[in-house]
Parts: C-alpha cells; structure tokens; sequence
C-alpha cells in the first residue's frame, strides 16, 4: 500500500489543487476510455494523483504536465487494460486498437497533449509516435484515413470531458481534496441502522382523548345568544317603525320638497348658416360720410374752438433760447 504524502505548505497546496483540477477530468475519461471500465478507471487515476503529489513539491512547474501524464499512463490499469473493456456505440473504434495505439489516440484527442509532448509521456521517440497515432486513425472502405470520422471520435472524447457527471466531479473532488491535506479518501456512508424490532420498542404512552361536548351542551350555550338577538332586533323595530327611518322630513328622504329638473343641453354650437348683419354691414361700408363719421369727435371738437396741434413736421431747435433775450434786444435799441 501506497504511503500517503505529507501536507504540503499552503502556497504548494494551492498551485497543487489548481493543475489537478485543470488535468483531474480528462485524465479520468482518458483512463476509462484506454480500460473500457470506470472502477479501473478511477483507481488508475487515485494512483496517479497520489504518486505525483508526493513529488510536485520538487519539481518546477513546467515539468508537472509531463510529470502527472507520464505516472498515468505507467500504470499497469492503463499499459495492459483488461480484454473485457466496454465502449458505447459511439466509441466502438477504440475498442478494435491495440491498447498502445489507443493511449496514443487518446492522449491527442482527450489530454490534448500535442506530438512532442505525449511522445515524451510515452517515452518513444516522435516518429514511433507518429506510426502509432497513424495505426490508431480510423479508415475509410478505401482503406484511407478518413478525417470525418477521426473529428467525430474526437467530438465524442471531448464531450465526455466537458459533460462529466455530478456525482464523478464529486469523486474527483474528493480525490483531490485528500491529496491535498494528506489523508485517504472518504469511505462510503454505511447505511443506517434497522430499526430495532417492535418487541424491544418502548411502548408510547398512550394519548388522553379529547373532550367532546354533547350536542345538547352545545344547544343550551347557543340558547341565550339567540335570545338576546331576538330582543335587540324588537327594540330596533320599535324605534324605526315601517316607513320611517333616518332623513325622513329633513330633505334627505322621500318625501324631499324640493323638485329636481333635468335642463336642456344648449351647450351644442349652433349650425352655420348665413350672417343676418350681412346686409347692414355692407350697406354702411357703401355709405360716401363714412369717412366724416369716423372722424366725428375730431371735427366736433375743432368746431368747438380747440386749439390746433401743433405742427411737429417741421425740426425743432434742440436748446430754445432763454425767455429773457428779447427784452435785452429792445433795451438795446431804446
């Protein structure tokens, strides 16, 4: 049994957490697909997480890629997959390779690693790479590569990765959150206890009944209420006898005095028609005085001995001489 590692420091914990949940997923469906089984598949993944884990620490970073991919790949679930392997319908070209050149498609198409990298996960040289990707590529009835059905396979691996069920995302949480901190991973909840049987059960105490009251208790409490309804609606009709009632002879009931009539509606604006000061006006417009009449205050008022306006045609002087000028001129001549 594999030692658990130790806690790491919490800036390695968080670089940790944060590239395992970038690669946990298709790592997983990388490793369920290469098996065709989805326990091998998660223990593969548990073994891997948990041997890297115990070396990130002294590793850069860059390296943790090619790191993580290559303890994966090495073990033994993924290099010697059982014969007994199952895909669905639409992944049947998978379980037709041989188990090196399926890892070798299905680190392109699921880990998205490029040439260069999953050779160097594999361990092979680039051009061994490049044989077994092309062994691994489906074919035509021609027996030539056929790229619409490699994009189809690889659509079908990627949706895997992206569509991932909630409770195998929880498992996968799980998974890293005990890489993280050390400790193994939750056991299943043992389910819960049978209920003891019915001869070792405390027997409950048994209920008081409720009391109940009888229909005739009900009657004599209902008794006085109706009563006393009876008497207060006689002494209303006593004071309101038939005929009268509030208003009565104060304008507000019947018998108002004061008689309402509903007046015509004169409000409407009468029809055109033709003007009967027609005639009038035109036969005063024809009238030869009536330039005179319109002039009558003035005329009655010149007539009258009015003084004449003065004539302000003419331009007057802008400073008047002073009133004393005139007398200086006869004293002079005297």
């Amino acid at each position: 049994m594999m030692a658990a590692p130790a806690p790491l420091s919490p800036a390695a914990a968080n670089a940790l957490s944060a590239f395992l949940r970038g690669a946990e997923r298709r790592a997983l469906v990388v490793a369920e697909l290469q098996a065709g089984d989805a326990a091998i598949a998660e223990r593969a993944v548990a073994v891997a997480m948990r041997a890297f884990a115990g070396h990130a620490a002294q590793l850069p970073m860059a390296d943790w890629p090619a790191r993580f991919w290559g303890l994966l790949c090495s073990t033994p679930q993924l290099l010697s997959p059982p014969a007994t392997g199952q895909w669905e319908p639409a992944l049947t070209h998978l379980g037709t390779l041989a188990p090196a050149e399926r890892l070798a498609l299905l680190l392109r198409i699921g880990g998205g690693l490029d040439e260069e990298a999953a050779a160097a996960v594999l361990g092979v040289a680039s051009a061994a790479y490049r044989q077994a990707l092309a062994g691994a590529c489906p074919l035509d009835v021609h027996g030539q590569p056929d790229a619409g059905a490699w994009r189809q396979l690889a659509e079908q691996v990627q949706a895997r990765v992206r569509d991932l069920s909630a409770p195998r995302l929880q498992q996968l949480e799980q998974l890293r959150e005990s890489v993280l901190t050390g400790a193994m991973p939750a056991k299943p909840q043992t389910p819960a206890r049978a209920p003891e049987p019915l001869a070792r059960r405390r027997p409950a105490a048994p209920r008081k009944p409720r009391a109940r009251w009888p229909l005739r208790t009900w009657l004599l409490l209902c008794l006085p209420l109706l009563l006393l309804a009876l008497v207060a609606g006689g002494w209303w009709r006593s004071q309101h006898p038939a005929g009268v009632g509030p208003g009565i002879g104060s304008g507000l009931g019947d018998d108002n005095p004061v008689q309402v009539e509903t007046l015509a509606d004169d409000s409407s604006t009468a029809a055109p028609g033709p003007d009967p000061d027609t005639a009038a006006d035109a036969a005063m417009l024809a009238d030869p005085e009536l330039v005179l009449a319109q002039d009558a205050d003035l005329l009655a008022w010149y007539a009258a001995g009015g003084p004449l306006p003065v004539d302000e045609s003419e331009p007057q002087p802008s400073r008047p001489e002073p009133a004393g000028a005139a007398l200086e001129t006869v004293d002079a001549e005297n």
